[in-house]
């Protein structure tokens, strides 16, 4: 069972784009189970929301204890609790323009990955609008869905600037791919 926590503020589309890798998942063939949970429901207090993914129907019905990947949509949240639900297997995908390297020295021992999901949207005429970018990145991350499946659910789901986030999700998809291709060992 995968399973993956996304973490954001309220008002940047975390529950947005949780609802999207589920019925992309979904599509795929695969059985899902996504819920959320809301701080202060208000912009800018905490937004989670929590997805598992199984081939077999997901009958689990708690909390989600150990991710298996994280997306998080705003690098200060990467703390207390929404660590403590990683481990050194956790695949943590961030939307930030900061490298690599510098969340290797802050979160010893995590795999990070960066993706700099507002320099991607605004370079796609999406503006603030990350889900996408991030989307595709967190795919390119955990291997699933595939690009394709992903594609075709925003192409399904997206009311508007269609194009734009079809290509904000494969450029994040990209660029998660060429950070992975640098990591592997030669």
């Amino acid at each position: 069972m995968l399973q993956i926590v996304i973490q954001g503020r309220g008002g940047q589309g975390a529950q947005t784009a949780g609802n999207l890798l589920a019925a992309a998942h979904f599509a795929a063939g695969r059985q899902v189970q996504c819920f959320a949970s809301y701080g202060g429901a208000r912009r800018g207090t905490p937004v989670s929301s929590f997805l598992r993914v199984d081939d077999r129907p997901v009958r689990l019905r708690c909390d989600i204890e150990r991710a298996d990947a994280i997306l998080c949509f705003d690098a200060s949240l990467l703390a207390g609790p929404l660590l403590g639900c990683a481990d050194a297997r956790t695949l943590i995908v961030v939307n930030s323009a900061r490298p690599a390297s510098e969340f290797a020295h802050e979160l010893p021992g995590r795999h990070v990955i960066p993706v700099d999901g507002l320099a991607i949207a605004r370079r796609h005429g999406l503006g603030r609008i990350v889900n996408s970018a991030l989307l595709g990145g967190l795919a390119r991350a955990v291997g699933a869905p595939s690009l394709a499946v992903l594609q075709a659910t925003l192409n399904e789901r997206s009311p508007k600037l269609r194009d734009e986030n079809l290509a904000a999700c494969e450029a994040g998809w990209q660029a998660v791919d060429a950070q992975l291709r640098e990591e592997a060992p030669r």
